[in-house]
């Protein structure tokens, strides 16, 4: 015990007598007491004048970008400058004012030696997280894995909430080199405010890529297209025709929309679709040609449905996203109502990794549509955002559309789902041409019409079967539309109290996405199979009628 109390203490003195050198602190992570894996690790370079804090990258010879690095420097001992270099010639830096001495820390009377080192410790709270800092403060460094506790001293060890952990495991003497030597003499480096900062940082770790900005949706009779968006059925549809790049495997892929009414005071039916144009008949044929180039489905209720289902010839289109625009956010939001401030527009954004090997490197068709019939339509914008690989994408390998009832054509003939009236509801079949392990329906469905007694607002069980076995049923219902009142200028107000938007729907509510349900199917082997789904669609009232869309797509690997 004496001889390691000796060791310790000529180990303090050797970093007090060196002082002037630059000392590199290595720092591992641990969760639950794990260690962490780690291809980039934490690294601290520091003298009695300077720190900077980054990373293995950002102190090797071949440093790959970007590169970002906190610098502090004790002539400006409140001030934390952060620099990030995108390429050779080119990096952004900022200065944050608070980062530093904002945090209240307790110091208490607990010690322990790490690295031979006699450290105090020191306690705060972040945003409601305990962080327990173990430090040194009497041999002049000041260093730490985070910004936070550098003015304490040198930062050994930093515990969040009991269960995750950066604690130094080496440090080296790297003898007369300067830290600042490690901060690259930029050609040209941007000053700009910390927001700004800290955005460009946060758009730098993904690709954001414009689908369409403030296209118009809406009812006329004269629209116009150019190469890359396309406007059909009376301007109701939007396509977009883009390249997209190579997506890494296990990417993680987000589909995005702004709206705002341009005139239309309604809550509407919205959808995102992926057109496939694989087959001899697509549904591009019928947005430039007519609805009758699509197949016909019927059941035997007197009605024909085009371009439900996939055939051997014809895809059906690939839902992405269904929402719904609220009654006249934006537009209206000049009716007022006591202690409501109106949203200016609403926030649609969903992933969409499941359909990676369908956009990598591919040149697509991904179609826009809002049903209405108003000249001023809707306002809308959209992106693709492309985020690293992560280990939580569900590993899909392959997809097959089965059906989507989805009438997008709606003003342009194409038939509402009132299928369901007929007890077979809709029950087609389809051939895969190879196996689908782990197999699951990617299933969305939404009820609509009638008034009080129409299936929008009255719950209907959803049953599902395939190859003749049940695998699913529900009653698909909302009850928190109320949630989203402030979204709803223009939603009619009733005696009892309540507005229109605030009533409890068939899956849906003014202003909110409707999310997928994924349906276990097993192991599809290839070969035929059949697929029905059953809804006990209401009665016409009047000349209200009840109708179901739903969407289906089979994925696996």
């Amino acid at each position: 015990m004496k001889i390691k109390s000796l060791f310790f203490t000529f180990w303090i003195l050797v970093i007090h007598v060196h002082a002037q050198d630059t000392y590199l602190i290595s720092y591992e992570k641990y969760s639950n007491e794990k260690k962490v894996e780690e291809k980039n690790k934490i690294k601290v370079a520091s003298n009695i004048n300077e720190t900077i804090i980054g990373t293995e990258n950002n102190f090797s010879q071949k440093k790959s970008f970007p590169n970002e690095i906190s610098y502090f420097n004790k002539k400006n001992p409140t001030i934390l400058t952060y620099i990030t270099q995108f390429d050779s010639i080119h990096s952004i830096t900022s200065n944050d004012s608070l980062i530093i001495n904002k945090p209240i820390f307790k110091i208490t009377k607990e010690t322990k030696r790490i690295l031979g080192l006699r450290c105090q410790k020191a306690t705060t709270t972040i945003n409601s997280n305990k962080i327990d800092i173990w430090f040194v403060n009497n041999i002049g460094i000041n260093a730490a894995p985070t910004p936070l506790g550098i003015n304490l001293g040198l930062v050994l060890e930093m515990t969040r909430n009991n269960n995750f952990t950066i604690k130094a495991s080496k440090i080296e003497n790297l003898k007369n080199i300067e830290p600042s030597l490690y901060i690259k003499k930029e050609i040209s480096q941007e000053a700009v405010d910390l927001l700004t900062y800290k955005d460009i940082i946060w758009k730098n770790k993904f690709v954001e890529i414009p689908l369409l900005i403030n296209q118009q949706i809406n009812f006329s009779s004269e629209i116009e297209s150019n190469d890359s968006i396309l406007r059909f059925s009376n301007g109701t549809v939007v396509v977009r025709k883009i390249k997209l790049p190579i997506i890494k495997k296990g990417s993680q892929l987000f589909i995005d929309v702004k709206e705002k009414s341009n005139g239309d005071a309604y809550d509407r039916t919205g959808s995102i679709f992926l057109i496939p144009t694989n087959n001899s008949i697509n549904f591009l044929d019928a947005l430039k040609k007519g609805i009758n180039k699509l197949p016909i489905y019927t059941n035997g209720d007197g009605k024909k449905y085009q371009g439900y289902f996939s055939t051997e010839n014809y895809s059906s289109n690939i839902e992405l996203m269904r929402f719904f625009t609220p009654f006249g956010i934006n537009k209206f939001n000049h009716i007022p109502i006591k202690n409501i401030n109106w949203q200016n527009e609403v926030d649609y954004r969903q992933e969409i990794s499941e359909f990676q090997t369908l956009l990598s490197n591919q040149e697509v068709y991904i179609g826009y549509f809002i049903g209405n019939y108003d000249g001023g339509g809707h306002i809308i914008s959209s992106n693709l955002t492309i985020h690293p690989p992560s280990k939580i994408t569900l590993p899909i390998q392959k997809t097959f559309p089965i059906f989507n009832t989805v009438n997008v054509m709606e003003m342009s003939g194409q038939e509402y789902s009132t299928l369901f009236s007929d007890n077979n509801g809709l029950q087609v079949e389809f051939t895969l041409n190879e196996d689908y392990n782990n197999a699951k329906l990617r299933f969305i469905t939404t009820g609509h019409g009638g008034w009080e007694n129409g299936d929008e607002f009255v719950p209907k069980e959803n049953t599902i079967f395939v190859d003749n076995q049940k695998v699913f049923n529900i009653i698909p219902w909302r009850q928190d539309c109320a949630s989203y009142r402030t979204y709803n200028p223009a939603s009619g107000n009733f005696d009892n109290g309540l507005s229109s938007s605030d009533y409890s729907r068939s899956n849906w509510c003014p202003g909110t996405i409707t999310n997928p349900y994924y349906i276990d199917l097993g192991n599809l082997k290839t070969g035929k199979h059949t697929i029905q789904v059953k809804i006990p669609q209401g009665k016409p009232e009047g000349n209200s009628f009840s109708y179901w869309n739903i969407s289906g797509v089979i994925i696996g690997d």
